[in-house]
């Protein structure tokens, strides 16, 4: 029986058994840990005597500590010491004796499956099942004799293979295929699905691949911040030893993970233990990568991830203070001369984040360094404007060279969401050839269609495609569908254009009586005597030189003994200036030019030399804020931010100038541009085909209408 078919098998327990004492959104509460404890149980029935023979033993013996031996006697990294296996409690008649027997029996279990039992929160359920009397039905279920959940192959009298085993590959598949389907009865939002074995054992081949030939016989360490239920994990170990056993090395691996849910963490831990990888399980724990890191001080060699993206991670931002408060190291760094240079993204969206806390972890004394693989959506190329978490992950990224290679993966690959994906490559020991290089790859068109739809997958990586990827990556081929660009290319400087604010004075009587209103209230009722006396000598206006016109006001004024504060001129500014096209500019400061300056040059940055009372003067303007804009400028521009201003904005307004003190830095990936492949357009003779066979269709149509109408 084939993966899918085991998964349909148990799937359709769940309808016979549960369908009216659940609803089908709760059917995963009870399959999946029954789905657990049959496959635990089917790999301890042939050692089910050695293990109650040396439980009595050491009973007898008063041996305190158990675990060892009893591991031992099993052949596993686990144990069961109850007088059941499940196949006795079918038997029980008595609901109560049933219950009774079947807790024995999970009590039964070591203290590493206790820890998974908990979290699936199995026991919770039992009352249920044995209120509905399905407890007994639903063992005999998964107990049936044409299906074999054990690894080992149920032979025929003659030795022959009845039912083949199942490996704990094939097993995680089930369980995937099992969570898919349930999250699809719960609606799951898109960015909470499972890796297909297809793109992880490309990530695998990622981050192997470049650095086979250097594998040397040793200790590697393997983790994943978004471990789900292991399975990238799996097969990177996997990918790993049988790399290094072609080398003729030896290599010891230990994998490490986190997970916040606590179903997919159990089966993560549960498939290590089945495994035999006890000590391994004990490295896989529960709770949130963000907010409660289980793994603070270690670094690792390998990283594989596929963290949640297009979901929130505010409760774990509150958790560490709030985006004002928070001072993780992982997440608020020291980079480009700012010692608190901030990779905290939106709270809407945590995928950056997760791929922070990786790069957090690489491996800085060792040959290899670290190498990362991570799956993200689209958004992690572009979203976040310079300076924004995103932009500063980019960059910190790109400006340290740990980027190799981003790959675009084909669309509907994964089983819940049909949105685009993209495989990031990172390494902070870039081969000589990649340094200060980004590889983009374009794999959106290598795919097999698969026959049956998975959910929304309906395709996937056969192994032509995953080794034309990995030939294009170690080949660093540049084609149509791969290509090379220095780091500089996705770097941009947005910069704040400013033009003058150019206002006119009015001192027409409304607006004396507009004025003298504003003073009452500002409680500056003097000030109307100075303007009074500078309508009555300069009339009405408009006057379209404010910086003559404050400056008359400021000469009355204080021959009337008052003195111009800032509030004053701000009252003045506020009050009497309107904003005209056609006035000169505000003055905000005038300053004696240095010598050697670039008066040129300066004007670009809002320091105009001019002559100002007859006197060299440099001034600069008030910026008008409703005319403000920005422009993003490449690393690339020939000639940078001074060329760029020069022929992109002074054309269209000569009055323009730069605010370098807001000039932010950011960073971008866009597939798009890359790799768009615009299309032909229609030739008049198509167009005017389509034309003629619409005029044909509706022939006639409007006489129906109108006659219909009669």
């Amino acid at each position: 029986m084939s993966d899918l078919n085991i998964s349909n098998f148990i799937w359709n327990i769940a309808d016979d058994v549960l369908r009216d004492v659940y609803v089908r959104g709760k059917y995963r509460d009870v399959i999946l840990p029954m789905t657990v404890i049959r496959r635990l149980d089917a790999v301890l029935e042939p050692t089910k005597e050695a293990v109650l023979s040396m439980k009595t033993q050491l009973d007898k013996a008063g041996v305190a500590n158990q675990h060892a031996a009893l591991c031992q006697a099993s052949g596993e990294a686990f144990y069961n010491t109850s007088q059941f296996r499940l196949r006795d409690l079918t038997s029980r008649a008595r609901r109560q004796q049933l219950k009774a027997d079947f807790e024995a029996y999970l009590d039964g279990f070591s203290p590493n499956v206790q820890e998974v039992l908990d979290k699936f929160k199995f026991r919770n359920q039992i009352p249920t099942l044995v209120e509905a009397d399905v407890l007994g039905f639903l063992l005999e279920k998964f107990l049936d004799p044409s299906v074999n959940l054990s690894p080992k192959p149920v032979l025929h009298q003659d030795g022959s293979v009845r039912l083949p085993g199942l490996d704990n590959h094939s097993m995680g598949t089930i369980f995937e295929e099992l969570i898919r389907r349930f999250n699809e009865e719960n609606n799951e939002e898109a960015g909470e699905h499972f890796t297909p074995r297809d793109v992880v054992e490309l990530m695998a081949y990622l981050i192997f691949m470049p650095i086979a030939d250097h594998i040397q016989s040793g200790t590697y360490l393997v983790y994943d911040g978004a471990c789900g239920t292991g399975g990238m994990l799996t097969v990177a170990e996997e990918t790993l030893i049988k790399l290094a056993t072609d080398h003729g090395k030896e290599v010891s691996v230990h994998l490490y993970g986190q997970e916040v849910n606590p179903e997919t963490f159990a089966i993560s831990k549960a498939d290590l233990i089945l495994k035999g990888e006890g000590v391994e399980a004990e490295n896989m724990k529960f709770g949130s990568t963000l907010s409660a890191d289980a793994f603070p001080s270690r670094e690792f060699d390998f990283m594989l991830s596929n963290p949640p993206y297009g979901k929130s991670w505010k409760t774990d931002l509150e958790r560490m203070g709030g985006k004002k408060e928070l001072r993780d190291p992982r997440f608020v760094i020291e980079h480009g001369g700012d010692p608190e240079f901030s990779l905290i993204t939106r709270s809407s969206d945590g995928q950056m984040v997760f791929l922070a806390n990786m790069l957090s972890k690489m491996k800085k004394a060792s040959p290899l360094g670290s190498r990362i693989a991570e799956v993200h959506n689209g958004s992690s190329l572009f979203t976040g404007d310079a300076g924004s978490g995103e932009s500063n992950v980019r960059r910190w990224i790109i400006e340290n060279d740990w980027l190799e290679a981003i790959i675009a993966l084909p669309l509907n690959i994964f089983y819940n969401t049909g949105i685009a994906t993209y495989i990031w490559v990172l390494s902070n020991r870039k081969a000589e050839n990649r340094k200060g290089k980004v590889q983009l790859i374009d794999a959106t068109a290598w795919f097999k269609p698969l026959r049956k739809n998975l959910g929304k997958k309906n395709c996937e990586l056969g192994v032509d495609d995953i080794k034309r990827i990995c030939d294009a990556f170690l080949l660093q081929k540049e084609d149509e569908t791969s290509k090379v660009f220095p780091n500089e290319a996705f770097g941009y400087w947005k910069i704040t254009v400013e033009r003058p604010l150019r206002l006119k004075a009015e001192l027409t009587e409304g607006a004396l009586r507009r004025f003298r209103k504003t003073c009452s209230e500002a409680g500056e009722s003097d000030l109307v005597r100075a303007i009074e006396a500078v309508a009555e000598a300069r009339g009405p206006g408009p006057h379209l030189d404010f910086n003559a016109f404050v400056a008359e006001v400021e000469d009355v004024a204080s021959s009337l003994g008052l003195r111009m504060t800032a509030k004053r001129q701000k009252l003045l500014m506020s009050a009497l200036g309107q904003k005209d096209a056609a006035a000169e500019p505000v003055i905000r400061k005038t300053s004696k030019p240095k010598a050697g300056s670039d008066a040129t040059r300066e004007a670009l940055y809002g320091s105009y030399h001019t002559t100002v009372g007859g006197k060299a003067s440099v001034v600069e303007y008030e910026p008008d804020t409703e005319l403000r804009d920005t422009e993003q400028v490449p690393f690339l521009e020939d000639g940078g931010i001074e060329a760029f201003f020069r022929r992109e904005v002074l054309p269209h307004a000569p009055d323009a100038w730069i605010d370098a003190s807001k000039t932010v830095i950011g960073y971008e990936i866009s597939f798009t541009r890359h790799f768009y492949k615009p299309q032909p357009l229609r030739t008049l003779d198509e167009i005017e085909a389509d034309i003629r066979a619409l005029e044909k269709e509706t022939e006639g149509l409007l006489e129906d209408v109108l006659m219909g109408g009669h």
